[in-house]
């Protein structure tokens, strides 16, 4: 099985957006992933990093929102 260049960047992007979805959720309702729960160290570190990533798309995104004229908060 073969994978191209897009095929791998197609599926780093989707596991960006997962990861963002998934740092949304817990930040508008406190659930997550329970880490604590995987046995195998390295795993656990692997999954705790691919949440830390949609962390941090979720920050960015929220920076670039609330500087652009084109968003604005509502309470």
């Amino acid at each position: 099985m073969t994978f191209g260049i897009g095929r791998l960047v197609h599926y780093a992007a989707d596991a960006v957006l997962v990861s963002a979805v998934l740092a949304g959720i817990k930040r508008s309702t406190g659930l997550t992933i329970a880490t604590h729960r995987i046995e195998n160290e390295e795993v656990r570190n692997v999954v705790n990093k691919f949440l830390g990533v949609g962390e941090w798309v979720v920050d960015q995104s929220i920076l670039y929102m609330s500087s652009s004229p084109y968003f604005e908060r509502k309470r």
